[in-house]
């Protein structure tokens, strides 16, 4: 995936994946069993994230975490959170795969894509893909 130096700009990504990533820079939260760590979003999609670790941080693959996105002020209490599992961490970052995430941070979540994409009905395609792959688990 490409890297922009530019601020703002946004780059979407699907090398060899079925649902577009976005990227994404904010920070979050990556709780899993054994710490709570401060990271910072690398892109986002509806099947999970990918996130920049901090400094010396290595959680170990296959550990089942959750993610929380804060959205806009923390004021607000705006956020996106998705329970998974880490799929893969190598050279700083880690991978998290979405296993379950509520209503409301779906809703956010598609609507943080949509407006990335601008193209809504790309994103009502990915959020049909997820929920029929769902349905065939």
């Amino acid at each position: 995936m490409g890297v922009s130096s530019r601020p703002g700009e946004t780059i979407i990504s699907t090398e060899r994946r079925q649902f577009a990533r976005v990227a994404f820079a904010a920070g979050a939260e990556l709780i899993t069993t054994q710490a709570l760590l401060h990271c910072q979003v690398i892109d986002v999609s509806l099947k999970g994230v990918l996130l920049q670790l901090p400094t010396g941080a290595v959680p170990q693959v296959g550990m089942p975490c959750l993610v929380k996105l804060p959205l806009g002020n923390p004021e607000d209490g705006l956020a996106i959170a998705m329970a998974g599992e880490l799929a893969h961490v190598e050279g700083g970052h880690a991978g998290v795969l979405c296993r379950s995430i509520d209503l409301e941070s779906i809703t956010h979540l598609r609507r943080l894509i949509e407006v990335n994409l601008g193209d809504a009905a790309a994103s009502e395609r990915e959020l049909k893909a997820l929920i029929a792959a769902a349905g065939a688990s």
